[in-house]
C-alpha cells in the first residue's frame, strides 16, 4: 500500500493534493522523483511558483526542518527554483508578459469584482 505524501515531515494535505493533480500519488514517487523533477511537475500541472514551496520541499525529501535552509545553500535553491520556474512554465505568454510575470506584476492582478482605486465605487 502507497504511503501518503503528507506523511513526509513539511508536507500537508494541501501540498498532497497538488501533488495529485500533477500525477504524484505517494510518498515513494514524490521521493523517487526528487525535489526538482516533482516541483517541475507541480508547475506544468498549474501549481503557481513559490520559493518557500519549492524548498520546503527540499527540505522535506532530506528529512530536515522546512527552515533549516540558510545562506550559500539558500541562495543555489533559489537560482534552481528560478531555472524551474523559467523552463518554459509561461505557456503562451509573450517575452513582455513573462518579464513582467517575473518582476510580480502580472501576479498582482485586479480581481473583476475589485475597485481599480482605494476611492469607493460612485453609483
Amino acid at each position: 500500500m502507497p504511503t501518503p505524501v503528507s506523511s513526509i515531515r513539511n508536507l500537508g494535505p494541501s501540498f498532497e493534493s497538488a501533488c495529485a493533480r500533477a500525477g504524484i500519488h505517494s510518498a515513494e514517487e514524490l521521493r523517487a522523483l526528487g525535489a526538482d523533477a516533482a516541483y517541475a511537475r507541480l508547475l506544468a500541472s498549474g501549481s503557481r511558483p513559490h520559493f518557500i514551496g519549492y524548498y520546503v520541499l527540499v527540505m522535506a525529501l532530506q528529512g530536515r526542518p522546512w527552515n533549516d535552509c540558510q545562506g550559500a545553500e539558500k541562495a543555489a535553491l533559489r537560482a534552481r527554483f528560478d531555472a524551474l520556474k523559467g523552463a518554459g512554465n509561461d505557456k503562451g505568454r509573450s517575452r513582455l508578459e513573462a518579464a513582467l510575470n517575473e518582476i510580480g506584476v502580472l501576479e498582482r492582478r485586479r480581481q473583476p469584482d475589485q475597485p481599480t482605486s482605494s476611492s469607493p465605487e460612485k453609483k
